[in-house]
């Protein structure tokens, strides 16, 4: 590959390590409230089959859309849900607000063990899938490569993905803590980080429009220049707003917050 497709390639990748980072830290916040019930003991083995369940569903999904991405349905499906989940997570947070209210009751009772566990699965289910379409939808219209397909995937489209799973999954395990403490200060990058993902939706959206089953946009549009220019220019405006906008917490706060806890 020459020098300009490994830049390209090696940006793309990039920006994916940085959206696995906030999805996997999302992803453990979910799952530590699940299992915050249970004694601790249970709740590391209820963590660890949540860790084995992810690689399992993440690679699966993985090898799964290689073989479907080429079917139009399938990415209208991705698309939709992307902007789907996106939006939801937005309006819950922004608009529906619903008031939280935990009871002593409430905190000390919850699931058994493999009720919790089947809880966890379900979960590391959607953000596979989650996880996989949006690197999906950032590699497909990637420059093609001269590596074997893997199912209906270029063979470096495939490795673009492949390293985002893998690097997801290592985030989730070894550095969920440090994520989880900067969405914490900084609150703001979660709504960023979904932002993204429906912005990504949308690129997956245009890519089906201009499949050629459909051609509402002409087959090259979601390949050309003006079209990845806009794309990478409000990813990256959405990126750098998340970050700048988004106020960060005192110290002082947190402190107080932490000895009301004690």
């Amino acid at each position: 590959m020459d020098f300009g497709l490994v830049m390209e390639y090696s940006w793309v990748l990039l920006i994916l390590i940085g959206l696995e980072g906030i999805l996997a830290a999302d992803n453990a916040l979910v799952i530590a409230t699940m299992v915050k019930h249970l004694p601790e003991e249970k709740r590391k083995k209820a963590l660890f089959y949540g860790l084995a369940g992810a690689f399992l569903f993440r690679f699966g999904s993985l090898f799964l859309i290689s073989y479907l991405v080429n079917i139009w349905q399938v990415q209208a499906i991705g698309a939709l849900y992307l902007i789907g989940i996106a939006t939801y997570h937005l309006l819950k947070k922004h608009v529906l607000k619903p008031k939280v209210k935990e009871t002593k009751t409430s905190v000390k009772k919850g699931s058994g063990f493999w009720a919790t566990v089947i809880k966890v699965e379900l979960a590391d289910i959607a953000f596979a899938v989650d996880s996989i379409l949006a690197a999906v939808a950032l590699a497909v219209t990637l420059p093609l490569t001269s590596l074997p397909q893997v199912g209906g995937l270029d063979g470096g489209h495939f490795a673009v993905i492949l390293a985002g799973g893998i690097i997801g999954l290592v985030i989730m395990r070894f550095a969920a803590s440090y994520f989880v403490g900067l969405l914490d200060r900084r609150p703001g990058l979660e709504t960023a980080a979904y932002l993204i993902v429906g912005w990504v939706g949308v690129k997956l959206a245009v890519y089906t429009m201009a499949h050629p089953e459909i051609a509402v946009l002409s087959e090259g549009f979601a390949k050309s220049a003006p079209w990845k220019i806009t794309f990478w220019s409000m990813l990256l405006l959405i990126a750098v707003g998340g970050w700048f906008l988004s106020k960060e917490k005192s110290q002082d706060k947190n402190k107080s917050a932490v000895k009301d806890v004690s």
